[in-house]
């Protein structure tokens, strides 16, 4: 047995967006309706945005993997779509085409965008009762720094960002932030920000969290210390889970798929597993969005066994590189980046786009959380000035001056005031 992809967050979270616009993942049975569930309308999801996310989301997994061969990689892409597309909505010329370049959002005006993201929403936490996948979003702007309203209403609006103003001198800013991601993710991930800078004005948080069964969980009495073969040769014990039955499956030319359901079954996980002989890495750069789609609509029904690790993962990256690489390295520049969209001056850029990610799979299900976190800053900041004593006890200068216009109407240097 050789190694397997993981990177379940990211594979369920594509599974899931991938079959908004159909009635299930390949050819696997649809989920059945609840008629408990409200009646209320969720429009249709732009698919221009489907497809923006998944191309983004497989471009970034490039990019990171080119960093950290055969390193454990886990990433939400949709989480840090959600994200960077809020900063968006403050971009402007040069920095606005570089972003919608590197998020796949080229040929979608701002208004499709934004109304795209706000269905997106709703259809995935409206998606399987018996699943808790929710999405939050916020926006934290310093205290003291004007923004435009429009900017702040926009992603309130569209994204649901909760938008806060927050003193960030204050020791217990951090703090603050950080129990919103805590809350957020239901405790899985605590923290994202450590500690604020004085040219930081703005944090755009996204947090993900998700918890869904198995359709059909594997029975723990089966559960067994199997051998898992490593890249170097090794091999580390593990807890192997498995399980008989039908499930939507794909033999294709150098490794096989399977979709594991979840719930009432429009979310799945999907496990891909390169054939003995064929390295993952070296798998993973024939992959593609358009190729995920393509085997994805092909999977069937198949009998069939699966074995499966029982397993926790983490991720903790500054995505900063990789965006770059992938285009975006103008919004990333002081005095070049164009975030006039966010407020009258052009003196911000992003500092750090920072992401974090955590899974747990086990016999009963997926537990599974991601936050992204986009730091901006100003090129500039007034720093506070220290006290001053000044003592006029000897001759000085005086001007009386319009401050609107600096035209200076008196001027008198007092040697012996009288």
């Amino acid at each position: 047995m050789r190694p397997i992809w993981f990177l379940p967050l990211f594979a369920l979270l594509l599974a899931g967006c991938g079959s908004l616009t159909t009635t299930g993942v390949g050819n696997e049975p649809s989920p059945q309706p609840n008629p408990n569930r409200s009646t209320e309308t969720v429009r249709k999801v732009d698919s221009k945005l489907i497809d923006a996310n998944n191309q983004f989301g497989f471009a970034l997994l490039r990019a990171l993997r080119e960093k950290d061969k055969e390193k454990n990689v886990l990433l939400s892409p949709t989480s840090i779509t959600l994200a960077l597309a809020m900063t968006y909505n403050g971009a402007a010329g040069e920095t606005e085409q570089a972003m919608a370049k590197t998020l796949s959002l080229e040929g979608m005006d701002r208004e499709t965008l934004n109304q795209a993201m706000l269905d997106l929403r709703q259809s995935l936490q409206s998606a399987d009762p018996k699943v808790e996948l929710t999405i939050a979003n916020s926006l934290w702007a310093r205290q003291g720094i004007a923004f435009k309203q429009s900017f702040l209403e926009t992603n309130r609006r569209y994204f649901g960002a909760q938008v806060s103003v927050l003193d960030f001198s204050d020791p217990n800013a951090p703090q603050t932030i950080n129990r919103w991601v805590e809350n957020s993710t239901k405790g899985k991930i605590k923290r994202i920000v450590d500690n604020i800078p004085p040219r930081t004005v703005m944090f755009l948080l996204n947090a993900i969290y998700f918890n869904g069964k198995w359709q059909k969980p594997f029975d723990k009495t089966l559960t067994q210390q199997k051998p898992f073969h490593l890249v170097n040769g090794e091999q580390k014990p593990v807890p192997m889970m498995q399980q008989t039955g039908r499930f939507a499956y794909l033999k294709g030319e150098g490794f096989q798929m399977v979709s594991l359901p979840y719930g009432g079954g429009r979310l799945s996980m999907v496990v891909a597993l390169p054939d003995e002989g064929v390295s993952l890495h070296e798998w993973m750069g024939t992959l593609s969005a358009e190729k995920w789609k393509e085997w994805t609509s092909r999977l069937a029904m198949t009998d069939g066994e699966v074995r499966l690790p029982r397993f926790k993962a983490d991720y903790d990256k500054t995505l900063n590189d990789a965006l770059k690489a992938l285009g975006m390295e103008v919004a990333f520049i002081p005095d070049r980046a164009d975030f006039s969209g966010m407020r009258e001056e052009r003196d911000l850029f992003i500092e750090k786009v920072h992401h974090k990610a955590v899974v747990e799979v086990n016999e009963e299900g997926t537990e599974a959380a991601a936050v992204t976190s986009v730091q901006v800053e100003v090129t500039s900041v007034q720093q506070p000035r220290p006290p001053f004593k000044m003592v006029v006890d000897r001759p000085f200068l005086f001007a009386i001056r319009d401050t609107r216009t600096g035209i200076v109407l008196f001027i008198g240097a007092v040697y012996e005031p009288s």
